[in-house]
């Protein structure tokens, strides 16, 4: 009998990505197979992200485009799963008319029956109901043979209720999957040559919270930090209000943690961080930064940084610039507050005009970019361990991989050189990227 064709589109965070394996680990059994090809599909499944009122637009123009194809085969169908799914419901049916399924974030392990009740009665389903327990946590996804990076859903959810944030209306609360299942996935992963996983959750230092008085984050990492082939370990995302001293500790104790924390500030001005319910001080964000370069000197510290939020002042604006030249991050990811159904921050006085959220963002972003220039070039003469990903994308005959710092590195190469980490003299610096060449004893040794 010949598979059905599924073809899978994730916006939004690392936690889709795994989320969208999932969907096709299940739908396997159901008869499906992967495709990258939309027009071969029976079955189009968009996984959606409402984080930002941009990533929303683009999922809508993507389902205008998936129409065509629906009108073209009527027998295609079309589902939208995620936090957007999640958030607007039977409501998709009235923007997008053409879907067939919307399905949200605890819904996932139920799309085969899902799918399967849309076939037999003909009729459009949606389900956004949240469950006690998520049930799609501990189904494995298994990354496509050759992949040599991945990503381990440690939890699901959140508890802070920051007030510009979806997430906890969305994704729903914390909920931590145990320790010895977390390893016993890990380990599977190192056995089909898996040498890096990265922890995801909304709020990874809340690990554990939910398993009463068992392990928490920082145990985890310590526990991960002894499966044999397991190279190297990154988190995503980290809170700075529940980032521990036991935590910053591993960075200097667990050999295989890499040397780089994303720890999201928002925001430079106390006054700001209070209305957005952060639950920390700019001078407590320091402090923990000052903690995390003692622990391990090398790290690698990125961020994210929201302006115009409700409120903000000039002042408060300027106090962020002043955080950020202080710390120096290595990178920054920046975004204008956009307004998010639901939360907290919706109808909060102190309306910021477009044109200063805009004026602000490019002034932030060129002070980024200044300093990750100078990060990267202070780079160039080094001798940087790169784990290699593969071809790199920049159309030469290189390869590509990320330093422990997570840099990406492109550099002379060969394809057996994918899973192996190398020595790599750092020869130039670029804003997105560092360019070298591999140590002399490398190559005698690849070959």
């Amino acid at each position: 009998m010949e598979k059905k064709q599924l073809y899978i589109q994730t916006f939004g965070c690392q936690m889709n990505v795994q989320d969208s394996e999932k969907m096709a680990a299940l739908l396997q059994d159901s008869g499906y197979e992967a495709t990258d090809d939309p027009k071969r599909a029976d079955l189009i499944l968009v996984n959606t992200c409402s984080i930002r009122e941009k990533a929303a637009q683009k999922i809508y123009s993507q389902l205008g485009r998936f129409r065509a194809l629906k009108e073209q085969n009527p027998h295609l169908l079309i589902g939208v799963g995620g936090c957007l799914a999640q958030q607007q419901g039977n409501r998709l049916f009235r923007r997008a008319p053409y879907l067939d399924l919307v399905f949200g974030t605890h819904q996932i392990h139920r799309l085969p029956e899902l799918i399967e009740a849309r076939e037999q009665t003909g009729g459009r389903i949606a389900e956004t109901g949240f469950y006690e327990r998520v049930c799609s946590l501990d189904i494995p996804a298994l990354p496509p043979a050759g992949t040599i990076s991945t990503f381990v859903t440690i939890m699901q959810g959140c508890n802070n209720f920051c007030a510009y944030c979806v997430v906890p209306h969305v994704r729903g609360r914390e909920e931590s999957r145990p320790l010895p299942e977390i390893v016993r996935e890990v380990e599977n992963l190192a056995a089909r040559g898996i040498r890096q996983v990265t922890l995801l959750g909304q709020n990874v230092n809340s690990y554990g919270k939910t398993l009463g008085d068992g392990p928490d984050f920082a145990d985890l990492v310590h526990a991960l930090g002894k499966v044999a082939g397991i190279e190297r370990i990154r988190f995503t995302t980290s809170h700075p209000k529940d980032l521990s001293t036991k935590l910053i500790d591993c960075f200097g104790k667990v050999a295989s943690l890499c040397e780089h924390i994303h720890l999201p500030v928002q925001a430079g001005s106390d006054r700001v961080l209070k209305r957005m319910n952060r639950g920390y001080t700019a001078e407590t964000y320091r402090e923990k930064v000052a903690a995390l370069h003692r622990a391990c000197p090398g790290i690698s510290v990125t961020s994210d940084v929201i302006v115009g939020f409700p409120g903000e002042e000039e002042d408060d604006f300027q106090a962020t610039l002043a955080l950020m030249r202080e710390i120096r991050f290595d990178n920054l990811f920046s975004f204008q507050y956009s307004e998010r159904e639901g939360t907290a921050a919706v109808g909060m006085d102190g309306t910021v005009c477009d044109s200063v959220k805009c004026e602000r963002l490019r002034i932030l972003q060129d002070l980024q970019e200044e300093h990750t220039l100078a990060k990267n070039r202070a780079c160039v003469g080094r001798v940087e361990r790169v784990l290699v990903e593969g071809p790199s994308k920049n159309g030469r005959e290189d390869m590509t991989g990320r330093t422990r710092g997570n840099r990406i590195v492109n550099f002379p190469g060969e394809r057996e050189l994918v899973g192996k980490t190398v020595s790599v003299l750092i020869t130039e610096a670029f804003l997105h990227s560092l360019r070298g060449e591999m140590e002399e004893k490398e190559r005698e040794d690849v070959h």
